[in-house]
């Protein structure tokens, strides 16, 4: 969903991202689950790896984690290793709904479970962990809503364009929208999920709409950091809310120092911890739920606290 360097780099080696890492228990007995990942340049998704690593560790079960890069062709080249290795179970958390579904169903045809994270396909995994996307863009958009008394413009920066979450959350936003017909949408285009392409993208906003901007709807909390950079060098930021979604670090410290109006905190660690059990749950054939949904929660300068 986006790159960005600092915090996340640090993070990325903290959390031991690459195969070398996360494969390193070889010794270990019990279950080996291969993982392939969206992109580990993405805060949210360390926070997710990290996640799955602790809960492999606890429950005493190997991991191989690939980084697909954002590219959905890579992500089916890395299912069909896994299935030549003949892993006991695999994680997707898929680039694409459309371009990443040939990846769950040739784990489904070799016969190796296959648990979708964070993220849908066409296709039907074994089991599926995450939110519901349509949900964190209701919460942001009614908080903007709510903050301009119905009356505004806004502008909505989205995700990769064919990922579920970018879908979802588009459709959640519009709901809102069509709810509220003082909100005026005035511009929509994607940053990619990347915090430097969003401060790209706001800067030509703000030259293209100037002081007519409300407010902005980011899809997640790097395009949001982007966007809020953008205004805050505009010296305009005093004057539009900003919203994102994921409750990155960055973020919420901005939240905190009242930089960022709001963000929608998605449960990365629940998200990827629960990934591993159910997985596991499905190779000893132990009971398991087909789909767990984690709930969002808005974060504002009110209840920041409790998120850090």
């Amino acid at each position: 969903m986006k790159r960005s360097s600092g915090p996340v780099a640090a993070l990325a080696l903290a959390g031991c991202l690459l195969q070398a890492c996360s494969s390193s228990g070889s010794a270990k007995k019990g279950p080996v689950i291969g993982v392939s990942l969206l992109n580990v340049s993405n805060e949210f998704i360390v926070m997710i790896n990290q996640a799955m690593d602790a809960k492999a560790k606890e429950l005493g079960v190997q991991i191989i984690v690939n980084d697909a890069q954002r590219s959905a062709d890579r992500q089916v080249e890395q299912v069909e290793s896994f299935i030549a290795q003949k892993v006991d179970a695999i994680i997707l958390n898929p680039c694409e709904v459309e371009a990443s579904s040939p990846a769950v169903d040739k784990a489904i045809a070799a016969g190796i479970p296959i648990v979708n994270v964070n993220s849908e396909t066409r296709s039907t995994p074994t089991a599926f962990v995450g939110s519901r996307d349509e949900e964190a863009a209701r919460i942001a958009m009614e908080y903007i809503a709510k903050r301009l008394n119905g009356k505004g413009n806004v502008t909505m920066m989205q995700g990769f364009m064919g990922q579920a979450g970018q879908i979802k959350r588009d459709t959640g936003a519009r709901e809102v929208l069509a709810k509220n017909p003082g909100l005026k949408l005035i511009a929509q285009q994607t940053a990619e999920w990347d915090r430097a392409k969003a401060m790209s993208l706001m800067e030509n906003w703000i030259q293209s709409y100037g002081a007519r901007i409300n407010a902005v709807f980011a899809q997640n909390d790097e395009m949001a950091m982007g966007a809020l950079i953008a205004l805050e060098q505009a010296r305009l930021k005093d004057k539009v809310i900003v919203v994102g979604v994921d409750a990155i670090a960055d973020a919420l410290a901005a939240v905190r120092d009242g930089r960022l109006d709001a963000t929608v905190f998605q449960d990365a660690r629940g998200q990827g911890a629960a990934a591993v059990e159910t997985a596991v749950r499905i190779v000893r054939k132990q009971p398991y739920e087909k789909s767990v949904m984690i709930p969002f929660q808005l974060v504002t300068r009110d209840n920041v606290a409790q998120f850090h």
